[in-house]
Parts: structure tokens; sequence; C-alpha cells
């Protein structure tokens, strides 16, 4: 028989997740994601996409702001669930929750574990160089991403890749994958194997200061920087003096030949040299506007040698 799934995400990434096991049968009984929040020039309250999509779904959704209370847990057994099913929930579940479903929770998490464990494994691979990422099915317990995993899907990743990218190619592996998970679970054929002990990272939640380009590594860092941060929060330099700065952020990029004094215009293509190499920029984003092609930009905010960028 399907299994009685509770399912718990947030953002875009989860959605596919959500819809393939509904699709495939599953009867999922509750979704829990985080509160609407206030976004765009009006300030409304927005739902999340998981929200959204389990609307569509005619599936319950709760919003609760903490999972550690007596209430909560007696909310969450109330459904019956067979299993938890939970991706990018963004709220850790205590040992109440994960114990509260007889089969138990499982996650989908977007890194090869161990290797980055925690929040931000998508930006963390690509900033780190990695020439792999990919997808796994995680039986959860107490720690920080550390449980035993049931299957995995594997990725290349290359420099031309920017985190958004990486992010779609993720999330429809990871749905197919979580579907087959819970195929396997309903028919008691779920095989669990320990995470290896060597390998071990952590994906810390990217901090503000690290947006800031540092044209002083070499070039293939600086790439890989500015795309494990594109679209967002978007790595950032800015040009001009005091209150003339200006900032742009900086969503893609390649690397050419040339070098220089870290962070000089080379040419009037955007074209800045870093420690070691050259990058040319390829698409930019200033405050308030639009995501434009560099050539675009240029046309109306002509940038020259001898400039220099911060």
């Amino acid at each position: 028989m399907p299994l009685r799934l509770i399912f718990m995400g947030t953002p875009d990434f989860a959605v596919p997740t959500l819809r393939e096991l509904a699709a495939h049968g599953h009867e999922i009984v509750a979704v829990y994601t985080r509160a609407p929040k206030p976004a765009g020039r009006g300030m409304k309250l927005q739902p999340t996409p998981v929200d959204l999509a389990a609307n569509e779904l005619n599936i319950p959704v709760l919003t609760p702001k903490t999972l550690k209370t007596p209430e909560a847990e007696a909310e969450f057994r109330a459904y019956n669930a067979d299993a938890a099913v939970v991706v990018a929930y963004g709220m850790i579940l205590p040992q109440s929750i994960l114990g509260a479903v007889p089969l138990g929770c499982y996650n989908l998490h977007a890194s090869l574990l161990p290797r980055w464990r925690g929040a931000a494994p998508i930006n963390r691979a690509i900033m780190a160089g990695d020439t792999e990422s990919g997808v796994m099915v995680m039986k959860m317990d107490i720690g920080l991403d550390t449980g035993d995993v049931a299957l995995t899907a594997r990725v290349p990743v290359t420099d031309e890749m920017t985190a958004q990218e990486l992010h779609d190619e993720l999330a429809p592996r990871g749905a197919d994958l979580m579907v087959e998970a819970m195929n396997a679970l309903e028919r008691g054929r779920l095989e669990l194997v320990p995470q290896d002990e060597d390998g071990v990272i952590y994906a810390a939640k990217i901090g503000k200061a690290e947006a800031h380009i540092d044209w002083s590594r070499p070039a293939r860092d600086v790439l890989r920087h500015i795309h494990g941060l594109s679209p967002f929060p978007g790595a950032w330099f800015e040009y001009g003096d005091g209150s003339a700065s200006v900032r742009i952020k900086v969503l893609r990029c390649e690397i050419v030949n040339g070098g220089g004094t870290p962070g000089a215009l080379l040419d009037e293509h955007l074209t800045i040299a870093c420690g070691e190499g050259a990058i040319r920029l390829i698409e930019i984003q200033r405050a308030g506007k639009q995501p434009m092609h560099v050539k675009d930009f240029l046309r109306g905010t002509p940038l020259k040698p001898p400039l220099r960028v911060s």
C-alpha cells in the first residue's frame, strides 16, 4: 500500500519532490513549511513555494514556529503517518519528532555526504572548485546531516555552472531519488549505509562579507566564487570613490588570457585582472535593476582602463 507521509520543506528546491511523491500515489497527509514572509514592493506576506504547491494539491499546510513543544509533537503524531520526508525545511527536527513516525524521517540533501553537511551545500561545492556534486536520501538522526544514507545520485560540476544551474539539475534528480526511496521503504527493502567518517566538511551559511569579490585570488577561484553565489546573494565589486561608488553584482563570467594588478580593467569589455590570470564578466546586475549582459551595460556606462575596481 502507498505510504502515509508528512512532507516538510520550504523553497523551490523541495517542490519537485512534493509533486513527484503525490504523483506516484503516496498519500501526503500534511505539509509543514515556514510561515509566509513579507516580500516585494508592497511587503505583502508571501507563502513559500512549498506552501503554494501544497495548496494546488489540496494538502493541509502547517507553519509552526517551533517543533519542540508537546503540542507540536501531538499534532505531528495525530496524522498517523508512516514516515516523514524532509527537503530544505529550514527547522531542526527534535528527537520527539524524529521518533514520532514508525518508519522514520528521510532527508534529501544536496551534496555527496559527508562532504558539505549543513546549510549551503550547493554554493559551497561550486565555490570550493568541486568537480562533482549530487543528492542523497538519508535517514535522519539527531545530528546535522549525519544519518545513514539510502540512495545517491551524482552529477558533474563544471566551471561554467552557477549555483542556480546546479540547483536546477539536482532538484528533479532528488525528486526521483526520494520516490525511489519511498517505494523501497514501502516494500521493506530500503537499505541504509552509515556515512564515511572521513571527509566531513560543513557547508556554513553564506555570510554577507563573503560576497565581496577578492581580486587578489587566482582567476579560477574568482570565477568559482562568482558562480557559487549566482544568482543569490550575488558576488559583487565596486568602482568609483566615496558616495559616488557603484556596486555591481556579477552573475556569470569566464576565464581569459591576461594579467595585471588585481582589480585593474584590462580592456573596454570588463576584463579584470586577478591575482593570477583574468576573468571577463558576462552577466551583471546593478542594485535595483534586472540582470543584464555586459554589452548592454557598457552601452550606457562605458568603463575603460586604467579604472580599477575593488
